[in-house]
């Protein structure tokens, strides 16, 4: 039954993985292609393999999913901890998928964590969840707003006196560049999340010991599911982030997702936050957009997107506490 446990709740990681796979494609890729600077198959083709790519550079992020936000919970209680954390995640990336709104998978992972661990009666690292979670949260999408207006403005400047036709023509190639970055940004840091749980659930089942490295295994599987979600592609969400919060062009798309990809390096090296893709992405296309007239951005869609952040964690808190003890009632 233990082993069978674990398998399940790989399995249900590896959905996990698949559904932030084509949730979150659009972070890596919507700007790219509402500029036309690459076709959309040929976007999401890259932006999995550098996905792939990006899950193999380091361990920082997933050694605070799976050391930092909750203790590893024990037993057959545990790998149920685990499963509806899992389980709460999914529902809610299927329900803001399905309506187009680019929430942020990440945070529905760390909120079914918390909502499952406090059914379950696990320790909640609060000091972890604020610092590592919950400041990010806030800081990241203001340092996207900023940067990205920034980063924009530069760019208008040094190229002031340029033939626009060819600026744009050259910034179409460079955003080739720039997104692939920010997809290997996006695999570094949400391939890990991942890895974070499968490690927490090896640990349950006494297949590893706490501490121990990432197996390579784990590393490739999650890496793997992450490209396939990927390469489907979530075209709802797209639509939204290339067209619905601001026109972008060429220039400015580069700049977006120049701000995104450094952001997310950033974090993921110096500070081993896991950080979400969707608010770093999202806050840098509104700063840019800024640049035109602050007018320019569709304020109103971007309330809507924000709202759907602040209510991610409790949203999927809520199911994944429910997913648990449904799982208590049925099982245990």
């Amino acid at each position: 039954m233990d082993t069978f446990a674990l398998i399940v709740t790989i399995g249900v990681a590896l959905g996990f993985t698949y559904t932030n796979g084509f949730h979150d494609s659009a972070n890596a890729i919507a700007t790219s292609v509402s500029t036309r600077a690459l076709t959309p198959r040929a976007a999401l083709a890259m932006a999995a393999v550098m996905n792939l790519l990006g899950a193999f550079l380091g361990s920082g992020v997933a050694k605070t999913v799976s050391e930092g936000l909750i203790e590893t919970p024990e037993g057959s209680s545990g790998m149920a901890i685990l499963f509806a954390a899992l389980v709460g995640a999914i529902a809610w990336n299927l329900v803001t998928w399905y309506f187009g709104l680019p929430s942020s998978s990440s945070h529905a992972l760390f909120g079914g964590m918390v909502g499952a661990a406090l059914a379950g009666g696990t320790k909640v690292y609060w000091s972890g969840v604020l610092e590592k979670v919950v400041i990010p949260m806030f800081v990241s999408p203001v340092v996207g707003l900023l940067a990205g207006y920034l980063v924009m403005t530069a760019i208008m400047w040094i190229f002031r006196r340029a033939n626009p036709h060819k600026a744009k023509r050259g910034f179409r190639i460079a955003q080739t560049v720039s997104a692939a970055g920010m997809a290997l940004g996006h695999g570094l840091q949400d391939a890990q999340k991942t890895m974070g749980i499968v490690v927490m659930a090896l640990v349950i089942a006494d297949v590893e010991e706490y501490g121990d490295p990432i197996p390579v295994w784990v590393k490739i599987a999650c890496a793997v599911m992450l490209s396939l979600g990927t390469y489907a592609g979530g075209w709802r969400i797209m639509r939204t982030l290339g067209r619905k919060i601001i026109e972008l062009d060429p220039p400015q798309g580069f700049a977006a997702e120049t701000t995104g990809a450094s952001i997310m390096f950033a974090t993921a090296y110096l500070f081993k936050a896991p950080v979400s893709t969707t608010h770093v992405i999202t806050s840098a296309i509104m700063g840019v957009g800024a640049t035109k007239r602050v007018k320019a951005v569709r304020w109103g869609i971007a309330k809507n997107i924000v709202l759907g952040w602040f209510i991610t964690m409790p949203a999927a808190a809520v199911v994944a506490a429910v997913g648990f003890w449904i799982v208590k009632l049925a099982f245990l």
